[in-house]
C-alpha cells in the first residue's frame, strides 16, 4: 500500500533522446535511448509501476498522467487516493504497443501478420491513422469469436465493473518508453487533484501531488494541452460515438471513417454508468469563480454588462480588493477594460489564449492553473468559441470549469 505521505522525486527526462522504430507501436520493439540519465530515470519509474503499488506521474502529448498498473487493485486505489477521485469514474489504460494489448491485457498470442486481429474491425482504419496519438478507444472486456476466447486481465477498479475498457497508445515517447519497460498497461488519469484543471507541465503536477506520488518525470510542456478523444465503436457496432472530444477533432474522425460521428459527451441521467472519464463530474475547475462567455451574436456590450454584474456580486463591500482575470481569444481583444467597475485597489490580469484554436487548446489548462495557483485571482472571465474543430473539446472543458455560469453574447 502506498503511504499517504511520500517523498516525491522530480527528475528530468529528454524526449528527444528516445527513438522508436516505425512499427514499434505494433510490434513492441524496444526503443533506443541515447541519454543515460533519461534511460536510468525511465527504468527506475518503470520498476515502480511493475513491482510496487506506488504511482508515477509522466508526460503525454495531451496532459501529464498519474500512472499505476491497470492490473493491480492497490495501484489503482492509490491513484484514486492521490487525486481524491470518485471511484465510479473509470480509468484509461495506456499501452506502448498493440502486442501489449494482445499479450498482456488479453493473454493472447500476438499475430505479427494480422496485428489488429483481436481488435474490432470498426477501429482498424482509425487506429492505422491515429495511433500512436491522443485517441482512446473502448474495447470489450471479453472476446468470444469462433477462433478466440479471452478476458481482459485488468483490475475491476480500472474498468468500473463494466463490459468495456478504455485504452490508449500515446504518441509521447517518454510515455511509450515508460510503459514499454514496465510491460504493464498503465492506468493514468490526469495528474492533478480531482476537479482541478489538468496539468500540462511538471510544475503543475508537483503543486497538486507533492508527497502523494513516488516520482514525477519532467519531460517539458505537453504539446496538445487537452486530454485524448474517446471513441466507442463497440456498444453499437453501427455507430461511431464520441464520448469525449479531445486531441483529435470530430471532423478528423469523420474524414477517416466516412461516417457521421454522434456526440455523446454527457450522461442521459445521473444513474447511468460512466463509460469514460469526463462524462459525469465537475472537472477542470480552478478555485476562483469562473464565468464563460459563449459567442452567438458577438455583442460585447452584453459581455461588459455581465462582467460588471459579476464584479458587483463579489464586491459586497466597496473597500474589498478584487483580483480579476480575463482569458481572451479574439473578440475580447476589442473590449475597453476601463469600462469595468474596478477601483484603483483592484487588479486586472488579461491573458491571450492564442492566435488559433490549436494554440488556445494548448494554453487553456496552463492559463487556468497559473491564474488560480500563482496569481490567486477571485474571479475569472473566459471568452469561449464555437463548437467546431478544436472548439468542441475546448468548450467541453470550459463549460465544466464554469459549471452553470455560461453567458451567451
Amino acid at each position: 500500500m502506498q503511504s499517504n505521505q511520500l517523498e516525491t522525486l522530480l527528475v528530468k527526462v529528454d524526449p528527444k533522446s528516445i527513438i522508436f522504430s516505425r512499427n514499434a507501436h505494433i510490434s513492441g520493439e524496444e526503443p533506443t535511448i541515447t541519454d543515460v540519465e533519461t534511460k536510468n530515470n525511465i527504468l527506475k519509474a518503470a520498476k515502480i509501476l511493475s513491482t510496487t503499488d506506488n504511482t508515477v506521474a509522466f508526460p503525454t502529448e495531451t496532459v501529464y498522467g498519474l500512472g499505476g498498473s491497470s492490473m493491480n487493485d492497490e495501484s489503482v486505489r492509490n491513484i484514486y487516493r492521490a487525486k481524491n477521485r470518485p471511484s465510479d469514474n473509470p480509468l484509461i489504460s495506456h499501452v506502448s504497443s498493440i502486442r501489449q494489448i494482445d499479450e498482456v491485457i488479453y493473454g493472447l498470442e500476438h499475430d505479427e501478420k494480422n496485428p489488429l486481429k483481436n481488435i474490432p474491425l470498426n477501429y482498424h482504419k482509425i487506429i492505422k491513422e491515429l495511433w500512436p496519438g491522443p485517441l482512446t478507444i473502448l474495447l470489450p472486456i471479453k472476446i468470444n469469436t469462433a477462433s478466440v476466447s479471452a478476458e481482459a486481465k485488468l483490475s475491476k477498479l480500472t474498468t468500473g465493473m463494466q463490459s468495456t475498457f478504455a485504452v490508449r497508445l500515446p504518441g509521447n515517447n517518454i510515455a511509450r518508453a515508460l510503459i514499454h519497460y514496465a510491460n504493464v498497461p498503465v492506468a493514468a488519469p490526469s495528474a492533478n487533484t480531482s476537479t482541478k484543471p489538468s496539468p500540462t507541465a511538471a510544475r503543475h503536477v508537483f503543486f497538486d501531488l507533492k508527497d502523494k506520488t513516488s516520482m514525477i518525470l519532467d519531460g517539458g510542456d505537453c504539446t496538445i494541452g487537452v486530454e485524448s478523444t474517446v471513441l466507442d465503436c463497440v456498444t453499437d457496432e453501427k455507430k461511431v460515438l464520441l464520448l469525449r472530444p479531445g486531441g483529435f477533432t470530430k471532423e478528423d474522425i469523420e474524414e477517416i471513417t466516412k461516417t457521421k460521428v454522434e456526440v455523446e459527451c454527457v450522461l442521459k441521467s445521473n444513474q447511468e454508468k460512466v463509460r469514460t472519464p469526463g462524462m459525469k463530474y465537475k472537472h477542470y475547475a480552478p478555485s476562483c469563480k469562473v464565468v464563460l462567455f459563449s459567442p452567438n451574436t458577438g455583442d460585447l456590450n452584453t459581455v461588459v454588462n455581465e462582467m460588471n454584474y459579476r464584479i458587483k456580486l463579489l464586491k459586497i463591500n466597496p473597500n474589498d480588493e478584487l483580483k480579476v482575470g480575463v482569458l481572451s481569444y479574439k473578440l475580447f481583444d476589442k473590449i475597453d477594460f476601463k469600462m469595468l467597475d474596478l477601483s484603483h485597489s483592484d487588479e486586472l490580469i488579461v491573458r491571450q489564449l492564442g492566435d488559433d484554436l490549436k494554440q488556445m487548446q494548448k494554453n487553456i489548462f496552463k492559463e487556468l492553473r497559473e491564474l488560480d495557483d500563482i496569481e490567486n485571482i477571485d474571479l475569472l472571465f473566459i471568452e469561449g468559441v464555437s463548437e467546431e474543430l478544436e472548439g468542441l473539446a475546448i468548450m467541453n472543458r470550459l463549460s465544466k470549469s464554469a459549471g452553470s455560469d455560461i453567458i451567451n453574447f
